[in-house]
């Protein structure tokens, strides 16, 4: 995923600038920016690695000597940003939070004038942001060509461009991700978490609306493009992304998992083969999920296990998928006198490929536990996200649902119409897979949270949400 900040002030913002992009840091874990203009010194620029360690230690020294009124910060899970561009709008930064999903039909398009070029990734891939830039350059002016690039990229692009006028921030065409405008006396921001400015002093002034732009200056918020009716922004924000304190569209993330895990109870309520002694979240999304579950169940809350904060801080875990099972597995120290001979009903925010929560499982069982019951917070993912950078998945058969479909089916590539029994809540085909997906990660039980269950939670109307990875639904 990834998360941006964006200030413009009447005195120096680094301050801001500096926290405010650190307070995006459950978001990613290998990339961190900033660049601020100043209008004596120009533009500044400073982007590390944070692979082995924390946003805040790798750009003490920096911000000791950058000055300037405006900045945009960015924390990124695979290109370095904001890059610095100089064009016929003159020089500007850009930040970028998205996936591009027609990419190589884009790159190969401006390629194709034969006076065009890229900066290669480590991966081989372009940088997205740079490719963004590219798009926005083919138009007259910056306007017109944030509106270009929202009309032709596929997937999902918000963006923040600073100039030495103010800052440019885009939301993308269908809001799939979220921008937050926040004011204090002494000027504007934008984000992507709305809690991030809270502590510095900003009280929110609104959500941008799908494909808005507005131009930000330290005295207003100007509206260059109104935003567009449709929307599509993503659940899974809520259920796991979203750091605890956030809102999105008027719904907070914590209360909305305490709903969800009401909600999960209340279909086990009806379910006579499950008396758990005690329930507890997976560290840390699935936490607020099982409070819900506890308090109107009745089953005590506990922690069976807990996470290994003071060297294991973020929410997210090494992108390479070997590190990050054997990190999933080192980093939750086992509470023995919770396990032993005791009857545990876990609640994680969901199920992808299953590795993580079988290794937690069978660690549960070899410290005494009797039964482990799970409950993801989430549908079955069967669909690999086209929009956003949820996972590099290689494939669609990483997810345990394809391959259990797969084995059931005898091909990795069913027909739509078989797909949707396997998401249909009320079908054998969907029960059969549960059953395969629980023997295979040695549950005792295993029950998903109901599609139509969690969008009742969510107090949104359904037509706004994008729900392609559970459903498979444009």
């Amino acid at each position: 995923m990834g998360g941006f900040f964006g200030v413009a002030s009447r005195e120096d913002c680094v301050f801001d600038l500096f926290y405010g992009t650190d307070y995006h840091s459950h978001l990613a874990t290998r990339r961190a920016g900033l660049a601020v203009y100043d209008r004596e010194k120009g533009f500044d620029r400073a982007i590390h690695n944070i692979e082995t360690t924390n946003f805040r230690p790798k750009f003490e020294k920096d911000i000791e000597k950058m000055k300037g009124n405006l900045g945009i910060g960015s924390i990124s899970d695979y290109e370095p940003q904001p890059l610095i561009i100089r064009s016929h709008h003159g020089t500007y930064a850009i930040t970028t939070v998205g996936k591009i999903s027609n990419e190589e039909e884009i790159a190969g398009r401006i390629l194709s004038d034969g006076h065009s070029h890229f900066f290669e990734m480590s991966g081989g891939g372009i940088n997205p942001t740079e490719l963004t830039a590219a798009i926005i350059n083919e138009k007259e002016t910056l306007t017109e060509g944030l509106l270009y690039a929202q009309e032709l990229i596929r997937g999902s692009m918000s963006i923040l461009v600073l100039t030495p006028e103010g800052i440019y921030a885009s939301r993308d065409r269908w809001g799939r991700t979220p921008i937050v405008l926040g004011k204090n006396e002494t000027g504007y921001c934008a984000c992507f978490e709305s809690f991030s400015f809270l502590n510095l002093g900003y009280e929110e002034v609104r959500e941008l609306g799908p494909g808005e732009i507005v131009r930000i200056t330290p005295e207003a918020v100007e509206t260059i493009a109104p935003p567009r009716k449709e929307m599509r922004i993503c659940t899974f924000l809520w259920i796991y992304y979203g750091f605890p304190a956030s809102c999105y569209e008027g719904i907070s993330v914590e209360d909305m998992r305490y709903d969800c895990g009401r909600k999960l109870a209340e279909r086990d309520m009806n379910r006579d083969n499950v008396y758990p002694d005690i329930v507890a979240g997976v560290p840390d999304s699935g936490i607020a999920h099982a409070v819900g579950y506890s308090n109107a169940s009745g089953v005590p809350y506990a922690r069976p296990f807990v996470k290994y904060t003071p060297t294991w801080p973020r929410s997210f875990t090494p992108t390479h998928q070997s590190r990050r099972n054997l990190i999933a597995k080192m980093k939750l120290i086992p509470v023995h006198k919770l396990i032993e001979d005791r009857k545990l009903l876990l609640i994680d925010d969901s199920i992808v490929r299953g590795t993580q929560l079988r290794e937690t499982t069978e660690f549960l069982y070899m410290s005494g536990a009797k039964e482990v019951h799970v409950r993801p917070a989430c549908p079955p993912l069967v669909f690999s996200c086209k929009y956003l950078n949820f996972s590099r998945s290689n494939s669609q058969m990483e997810l345990i649902t394809r391959r259990v479909i797969e084995k059931l089916e005898g091909t990795a590539d069913p027909a739509p119409e078989v797909l949707a029994r396997y998401t249909n809540p009320d079908s054998a085909e969907y029960h059969t897979m549960l059953e395969e997906i629980r023997k295979e990660l040695n549950f005792t039980s295993l029950h998903f949270h109901r599609l139509d269950d969690m969008l009742e939670a969510m107090d949104i109307d359904p037509c706004r949400l994008c729900t392609y990875c559970w459903n498979g639904r444009e």
